[in-house]
């Protein structure tokens, strides 16, 4: 007797498929996250748990980003209070405290941004709470109770410390730029350096060479000095960067030095001649590097070098970059009243500037003096016909996330193919 066929059971695998669906895209049957509170307040107390289970278990990223506002969320069944430290906060310690739902683990913050804030973030677990300046041992502080946020794939990290990002619709990319498989990749050498100038016996040198080029063809290419280049060469991915951007035509290619830098010399007055004496003759004799035209950058602290070196010789230094500079900073005062008396008066600037301050950064210290220096370089322009300038405001505090958003920009800017 033949066997009668099985015929699949259609409203079945149909269910089947819902559940899975529903599954997949639980979050989206509540448009809001306040949606989904008063959802929780509607039901049965024991029913609570369920529904952040429910919530979590979609394995979308969070913050949970509607427009202009940002819910951040933390689970823990143990914490005692958890708070939301961020760099827009204007406090000490820079938390937010979150909220735990009653009967659950589900903790949760909710906060309206600029549309186009792109903030560094960690979840405080059971901190003191106490000043963050008057912590002796801040690094412990840091690592027994700070976290970032697990539900989160946009993440920076330094030091074994790794912080999450919070991006809105309209902050600037912030991409993995390691991940971009399809980009031809230039080299990167990395030499030990010694400087009588300075006084350091060995600092690390990584030099970017682009796709394609060999010392021996005769080929001149312009040059970016990069000072702190320990953050350059490894969390910011410069070189990654630099190929992009060379790939897509936005720049020609050039070469990268990226100098590490000591937390006791970046804005030293010794730079301009080590470079000049000791940088450049490196450079020439390792890889045949002898650029017609220089460019300069500094984060912080080192753009304060990067522009005492540029001003000192714009015939050579034809792009100078500034990401953050400490223009208000007391202990800098001297050195800053040099730059912006040089930035007036010069009768020869770096053809093209590039400036980047963020909004959300220390106001005396970093971000009025930052409008003050645009408001100078913008007048020059008005009579300067040789000057590029550009300056951007970025919603972003003084971060590692926000100089890795705006870098290709500013090489952008120096290097427009």
């Amino acid at each position: 007797m033949q066997a009668t066929p099985r015929v699949p059971d259609f409203p079945r695998a149909w269910a089947v498929l819902q559940c899975l669906r529903e599954a997949a895209l639980a979050r989206a049957r509540w448009n809001s996250f306040i949606q989904f509170l008063c959802e929780v307040y509607q039901t049965p107390p024991q029913e609570h748990q369920r529904l952040v289970d429910e919530l979590l278990s979609t394995g979308d990223d969070w913050p949970w980003v509607e427009r202009g506002k940002a819910t951040f969320v933390y689970e823990s069944t143990t914490a005692q209070h958890v708070a939301l430290n961020i760099d827009i906060v204007n406090r000490d310690p820079p938390f937010e405290h979150m909220v735990q739902l009653e009967g659950t683990s589900l903790w949760y913050f909710q906060r309206y941004f600029e549309r186009d804030a792109l903030l560094d973030y960690m979840f405080a677990v059971d901190d003191p709470g106490t000043p963050l300046a008057q912590d002796l041992d801040l690094g412990r502080r840091v690592e027994r109770y700070w976290r970032a946020d697990a539900r989160n794939t946009r993440s920076i990290s330094s030091n074994q410390l790794r912080a999450s990002v919070l991006q809105m619709p309209r902050a600037r990319p912030f991409a993995d730029w390691a991940r971009m498989r399809a980009v031809p990749r230039g080299r990167v050498h990395m030499h030990k350096m010694h400087s009588a100038q300075m006084g350091f016996p060995s600092r690390s040198l990584w030099v970017y060479l682009p796709p394609g080029f060999s010392a021996g063809d005769g080929k001149r290419l312009r040059l970016l000095l990069v000072l702190d280049g320990q953050w350059a060469m490894h969390i910011l991915q410069l070189p990654y960067i630099v190929d992009a951007l060379i790939k897509h035509g936005k720049i020609q290619p050039i070469a990268v030095a990226m100098l590490a830098s000591g937390t006791d010399d970046r804005s030293s007055d010794r730079y301009y001649p080590m470079l000049t004496s000791e940088l450049m003759p490196l450079l020439a004799a390792q890889h045949k590097l002898e650029p017609p035209a220089l460019a300069i950058a500094g984060m912080s602290e080192s753009a304060l070098a990067a522009a005492d070196v540029a001003l000192k010789n714009p015939a050579l230094y034809r792009y100078l970059l500034l990401l953050s500079p400490p223009l208000g900073a007391p202990q800098h005062r001297k050195l800053v009243q040099t730059i912006r008396q040089r930035l007036q008066d010069s009768p020869q600037l770096p053809r093209r500037i590039f400036q980047a301050v963020g909004r959300y950064e220390n106001e005396q210290r970093f971000y009025q003096p930052a409008l003050q220096l645009r408001d100078i370089l913008q007048r020059r322009m008005q009579y300067d016909a040789d000057l590029d300038y550009r300056f951007v405001e970025l919603g972003s505090g003084h971060s590692l996330a926000a100089f890795k958003s705006i870098l290709p920009e500013a090489i952008a800017h120096a290097f427009s193919a």
